[in-house]
């Protein structure tokens, strides 16, 4: 038979948040790719990746 679950132990699942906490805003960081597209001096275009750890306090400035 299943281990029934409790209130506390649902409360206390639902507080524990994945990731590194934010100094700042004590937020979880969730990383993410950021592409961003460079023109080149041949007049083309390539597209330069990187991880970005995002959280709330700096989620406008990279979404922008």
């Amino acid at each position: 038979m299943a281990k029934q679950q409790d209130f506390a132990e649902k409360a206390k699942k639902a507080l524990m948040e994945k990731g590194v906490k934010c100094p700042k805003c004590g937020g979880a960081k969730v990383s993410t790719m950021y592409i961003n597209s460079v023109k080149t001096e041949k007049s083309t275009y390539r597209f330069n990746r990187s991880m970005v750890a995002v959280c709330k306090c700096n989620e406008k400035e990279v979404y922008a």
